[in-house]
């Protein structure tokens, strides 16, 4: 308690906050379970009761407040204590939506499924919380975002984060049986964020991920993912919208050459991924003053994170010999040569950024990374053009949603080295005959004889994709023969468009039905590539 002019005890207060929190909890679950009015009132007038020594520790009376309403102000009294307190209650951060919005929802993840699947993937499915060891260390400065559960006497475990640390446990503890898989979860995922509702900054929230993992030739399944996202935003009739990309190796290649201390690489990365929110000046600061770093660094890395373009810029960075003579520099743009040639291959290039000051503040990310922004993801600006800063509500957790944007509407990147969970768990999986379960809904796969026509086979599956026919092919330069057959006979995929030189030169391809098995490896019936959609559409029953 505050007497004789002493400030209050912060730990007193923070353990009376923490007091009420649970308890609050505890009545929700109560009014779930229905259990009895009586009880109910007693854990009421216990949640009450603490309010009361908050406020009089901190020096305040809010007793018409914590009366859940004062007689004065309202017409009615009949209603039960309980009543008026949980009439209108909800964690803050998360919301209900009625039967409109959730037909919304619902077209929307159908929307997106459908193309999913037009890819290939299959998807699965993780529980809502995980050990927190391995959600631990993950994320970086996010981490502290992570909703941690009660001990209840066993491990301790934390809410998901995100999908896709979930997935990677879900290949360490599977991983001969999933070296390579394409796959999608649709999933609600928790943050401890500060919450913008009219914005969709929520702290219960829907992620929709696509990851492909496994061992490939550089940037083939990466394009693809960048191909996909595109093609989910552009069904979704967002809007114009932009796919911003940069290479983490390019950004700590950056920070070498600027001679940013190793030991702090990552909490500097985690402050350039501030610069949608923030002005430059806000950054740099962030680096000065927080994180230590030399300011003469600080504007070393200004010059280059400003910089944004496309094949253009790439080509001048080649020209700057300090970052070209970093090994990690290089090896990003390297990759991003390849990057854009395939995402043109795709048609997808008109959609892309490159942008250096995109860094994504996840740790797990290790090549190329990505997010995808609309003219109202970034915050508003004032009057004379100056970006507003965002801020706090008075006396609430939450942003002010007149300062801040939505923020990008899709990102992702390449994460290698995840999928190193010392803690196997021993599995007891009752067998079915899941061999004869067709996971996938590919259509067609196509595939090279001889030189492995890469280009080629992106090129015909892009034809595939926008024909609406699901599609895919092997994500190696020269794969050899048999083991794109084997694909097709593991997925159970029924017809295989086949190309070599000579199909080529004749404007041909080879269409061949995987589940005959009279015919040799060779053989199908050749068409002209201009008839391949009709032809594969008469053949599923499409025509």
């Amino acid at each position: 308690m505050e007497t004789d002019g002493l400030k209050p005890d912060e730990e007193e207060i923070q353990e009376l906050k923490s007091k009420i929190k649970l308890q609050g909890e505890k009545i929700r679950a109560l009014k779930l379970l229905k259990t009895d009015q009586k009880t109910v009132e007693t854990e009421v007038a216990t949640l009450l009761d603490l309010k009361k020594q908050l406020a009089s520790l901190i020096g305040e009376d809010n007793s018409e407040n914590f009366s859940g309403r004062s007689r004065k102000r309202s017409p009615v009294s009949s209603k039960s204590l309980t009543e008026c307190i949980y009439s209108v209650v909800l964690y803050i951060g998360t919301r209900d939506y009625n039967e409109k919005e959730m037909a919304i929802r619902e077209n929307i993840f159908s929307t997106i499924i459908s193309i999913f699947k037009k890819h290939g993937a299959v998807t699965i499915d993780t529980p809502v919380f995980e050990l927190k060891e391995i959600l631990s260390g993950k994320y970086g400065e996010d981490s502290k975002l992570i909703f941690d559960l009660e001990d209840q006497g066993g491990e301790k475990c934390s809410l998901r984060y995100d999908l896709t640390v979930p997935f990677a446990r879900f290949l360490a503890m599977n991983g001969s049986q999933y070296q390579n898989i394409k796959r999608y979860q649709i999933a609600k995922v928790y943050r401890r964020d500060q919450p913008a509702m009219t914005k969709g900054r929520m702290r219960e929230f829907y992620q929709c991920d696509f990851d492909i993992a496994g061992v490939y030739d550089p940037m083939i399944a990466d394009s693809e993912v960048v191909k996909i996202m595109c093609e989910c935003l552009t069904a979704l009739d967002i809007g114009r919208y932009t796919v911003k990309i940069n290479h983490r190796k390019i950004l700590d290649g950056i920070f070498q050459v600027c001679g940013v201390p190793d030991s702090i690489i990552r909490p500097i990365s985690s402050a350039v991924d501030k610069l949608d929110k923030l002005p430059w000046e806000d950054v740099k600061k962030e680096m000065t003053e927080e994180k230590g770093l030399d300011p003469k660094i600080a504007d070393c890395i200004g010059e280059y994170v400003k910089l944004k373009g496309n094949k253009e810029l790439l080509d001048k960075l080649f020209l700057d010999q300090l970052l070209v003579s970093n090994k990690n520099a290089k090896v990003g743009l390297d990759d991003m040569v390849l990057l854009f040639k395939y995402l043109e291959i795709f048609g997808v290039l008109d959609k892309i950024s490159f942008d250096l000051s995109l860094a994504r503040g996840l740790d797990y990310y290790t090549g190329i990374i990505y997010e995808a922004v609309t003219e109202q993801s970034g915050p508003p600006k004032s009057e004379d053009g100056r970006q507003i800063i965002r801020k706090i509500k008075k006396d609430s957790d939450e942003l002010d949603e007149t300062t801040v944007g939505v923020g990008s509407i899709a990102a992702g990147g390449r994460y290698d080295n995840l999928v190193g969970v010392e803690r196997v768990f021993s599995i007891l999986l009752q067998k079915v005959a899941l061999e004869q379960v067709k996971a996938n809904e590919v259509e067609v796969y196509v595939m090279a004889v001889a030189d492995g026509l890469l280009e080629d086979r992106m090129k015909i599956c892009a034809e595939l994709w926008d024909a609406g026919i699901k599609a895919e092919f092997m994500y190696k330069n020269k794969p050899k023969l048999q083991p794109q057959f084997s694909v097709c006979d593991r997925d159970q995929i029924p017809f295989a468009v086949i190309i070599g030189r000579d199909e080529l030169s004749r404007g041909e391809v080879r269409i061949k039905d995987m589940r005959s098995k009279e015919q040799g490896e060779g053989g199908g019936s050749s068409i002209k590539r201009s008839d391949m959609i009709v032809e594969l559409n008469k053949r599923l029953g499409k025509a």
